[in-house]
């Protein structure tokens, strides 16, 4: 994989940070955008700009089919079998808040458990925490192991006691663990349970297949995956969503509207109340062209190869005051390099590496339950991705020796000799 062919591709990484050259990573968070992107959302607004689904003109017809193609383009990313089941959101926040909230409409009565697990991200924690306050649902959490691994033993304990639904994360956005979606999903549907998955990690990541990971319902970001914010894509099954009511109501949504009774389009519409983000979709299906143009197989590669550089790295500076955290094997992680410096708050270090134009995040990493599971208030986290480079890396940990020595100095010269006789 030609890296700097790629990280030409991207305008932002181009940029001088304190008259350093900028090196971004935090695309956990969000990833930067390639032209293309950029070019797709722009020439939608310059040229094809209309409102969708309504209108009869050729503009407003042309802008339909644009953001329809856009939804078969994920659907196929998805590895769906039909486009219908997808439905847009704005991000993976907002498609797990419409499982949740619609299961709570139909499906989840008072008593009824829900399996989740402590390594979640808030998104697919609050909304089933809303509901145990509204509904009364029981809302359990399956622990991990000291190395990061869900404790499956645990699952099954749960399972015994027939839950409704089992939501579990792909990959974690703070240890990095690619869980075996599959194995539980299994598990889950033999105890009868629906299974929804938060991909937002192992979208940009790695290939996905919805009906091999045996999911019920899936969620992504547009915006992690190389696409614009404020776009991203549920996929269910498509019995489900015909069963399943809306989320919101208003415009779009709607087949039929009088004063003593109503009717609703058909899935995906039922749930895309509004105005929909049009550009966004059509950036995302750009998105996903540029990010399968590159291969699955070259870009697990290339992250492997960061992968173990970070983790040698980690264990082999700062004399042992720098502690990867999650799976110690870069095969059995994906994304992400969380990790604690001893001494240092991870906000001094995230500041401090600031001022040499490097980027990473640091804090709870919506992940409050984890950090209290691991016993650290927040850590620091390096998520490199496509466009990033062992040098970049290197500039990360020489930059992190600079702070352990700046950190030593101060303690140093806060000790004071004891007082002549």
């Amino acid at each position: 994989m030609d890296v700097q062919r790629i990280r030409r591709d991207f305008p932002l990484l181009q940029r001088q940070e304190n008259g350093r050259p900028l090196i971004y990573l935090d695309s956990a968070a969000t990833s930067q955008k390639p032209q293309s992107v950029i070019d797709a959302e722009a020439r939608y607004y310059a040229a094809a700009n209309a409102n969708v689904r309504r209108g009869v003109y050729a503009l407003s017809v042309e802008a339909t089919d644009a953001y329809e193609a856009a939804r078969e383009r994920v659907a196929r990313f998805l590895g769906a079998k039909d486009p219908n089941e997808i439905v847009f959101v704005r991000g993976t926040t907002e498609g797990l808040n419409l499982v949740a909230g619609t299961l709570g409409q139909h499906r989840l009565q008072k008593g009824d458990r829900v399996v989740s697990t402590v390594m979640e991200h808030h998104s697919n924690i609050v909304p089933w925490h809303q509901l145990r306050e509204a509904k009364g649902i029981q809302l359990d959490f399956v622990d991990i192991d000291d190395d990061g691994r869900l404790r499956l033993d645990q699952l099954d304990r749960l399972l015994a006691a027939k839950p409704k639904v089992v939501t579990v994360v792909h990959v974690s956005n703070v240890l990095g663990t690619v869980n075996p979606v599959r194995e539980i999903a299994d598990r889950a549907h033999a105890a009868g349970a629906l299974v929804v998955v938060d991909a937002a990690q192992s979208a940009p990541h790695r290939q996905l297949d919805v009906h091999a990971l045996g999911a019920d319902f899936l969620a992504f970001s547009g915006h992690k995956t190389l696409g614009p914010m404020g776009i991203g894509a549920l996929w269910a099954r498509g019995d489900l969503l015909e069963e399943l009511p809306p989320y919101m109501g208003g415009g779009e949504m709607i087949r039929e509207v009088h004063t003593d009774r109503i009717s609703y389009c058909d899935p995906p519409a039922k749930f895309e109340a509004g105005t929909p983000n049009v550009a966004g979709a059509i950036g995302l299906a750009a998105a996903v062209d540029y990010l399968e143009g590159v291969g699955w197989e070259s870009l697990a590669a290339h992250e492997h190869r960061l992968q173990d550089h970070g983790a040698k790295s980690i264990r082999d500076r700062g004399n042992g005051r720098l502690r990867l955290i999650g799976p110690q094997d870069p095969r059995d992680r994906e994304s992400v390099l969380s990790f604690t410096v001893d001494g240092v708050h991870p906000h001094d270090v995230a500041s401090l590496l600031d001022a040499d134009g490097i980027c990473v995040r640091a804090g709870h990493h919506c992940a409050q339950p984890l950090m209290e599971r691991l016993g650290v208030p927040a850590l620091t986290r390096a998520s490199p991705y496509l466009y990033n480079t062992t040098e970049e890396l290197d500039a990360l940990f020489a930059g992190l020796d600079r702070i352990l020595a700046l950190f030593d100095r101060g303690r140093s010269a806060t000790v004071r000799p004891p007082p002549a006789n």
